[in-house]
């Protein structure tokens, strides 16, 4: 489980299945930062993982300030299904 923060918007909600970096994620959650008075593009504070990491994301069986982090353009990401 990771938090990936995207620039931009590619079109996904909680629960969508992307590909990133040669990887399939699950998007457990979403907060979407800047619509107001944030930057030109929003940005898309997600915390994904592997579909079997539902239930362990689902009980809060993880600390959210200890996950891996990454910054990365909507460009770099595979929307699969946008749910």
């Amino acid at each position: 489980m990771q938090k990936l923060i995207i620039h931009g918007d590619p079109g996904i909600r909680k629960g969508a299945h992307i590909e990133y970096d040669g990887e399939e994620y699950v998007c457990f959650n979403i907060a979407r930062q800047g619509d107001w008075h944030g930057p030109t593009e929003p940005k898309l504070w997600c915390t994904v993982g592997a579909a079997d990491e539902q239930e362990t994301f689902d009980r809060r069986e993880y600390i959210p300030m200890h996950l891996d982090t990454e910054d990365v353009d909507a460009g770099a990401v595979t929307v699969l299904d946008p749910s």
